[in-house]
């Protein structure tokens, strides 16, 4: 073998594509935003579990997650105008994405263990935690939003008037971790290299 077909031997048993394919979905799946949906029916929760429970390193299990809804929020930016970017100041913006990290954390919970019962449970659990966290960010900034006037009167009106909101959070979840979940799945049958309780 000469020293050509040795380094392209190297970089061929060095390529991962387990962590290339997990954060292709993220991203995509976070790029969906961008499409119409009614409120909160969001991939969020399902990204932050799905990384959680198949990156092999937990740093790259809670970053990538964080940067494909960095990037959708820039994208969605770019696209809604200066407004949208005055989110990123608010402390919403943080609090969202540190249930991010939260749900990515929970998502360890799922490795090699990840089941339809499972994956339903830690998505419901999710779903909650997002709910919780989400708005009490927008009670913290007095966020006002349009029909969501309780924000600005006290934490538990901000809850109860978020309530008709919560049931796209879970649907959102739910439909994106079928997705995500399914969809990994039935990759892996078809790529071995994937076949691992994490990549």
């Amino acid at each position: 073998m000469n020293r050509a077909s040795e380094n392209a031997s190297q970089v061929s048993a060095s390529f991962a594509p387990g962590p290339v394919a997990l954060a292709a979905l993220i991203l995509v799946a976070a790029l969906t935003r961008l499409l119409p949906h009614p409120p909160n029916f969001s991939p969020v929760e399902a990204i932050a579990l799905f990384g959680g429970a198949y990156f092999a390193s937990r740093t790259w299990a809670v970053l990538v997650p964080l940067a494909g809804m960095f990037i959708s929020d820039l994208v969605l930016g770019a696209v809604m105008g200066g407004t949208y970017f005055e989110y990123f100041a608010t402390p919403s913006f943080w609090v969202v994405y540190a249930c991010i990290a939260l749900t990515s954390l929970m998502g360890f919970g799922l490795r090699g263990k990840v089941t339809a019962p499972r994956v339903l449970g830690y998505s419901l659990a999710g779903s909650v935690l997002f709910f919780l966290l989400s708005n009490f960010g927008v009670w913290l900034s007095a966020q006002m939003v349009p029909n969501y006037p309780a924000c600005t009167t006290g934490l538990v009106p901000c809850y109860v008037q978020a309530l008709p909101f919560f049931q796209w959070t879970v649907l959102g979840t739910l439909f994106y971790s079928a997705l995500l979940f399914g969809g990994f799945a039935l990759l892996r049958r078809h790529v071995p290299a994937l076949r691992a309780q994490t990549v």
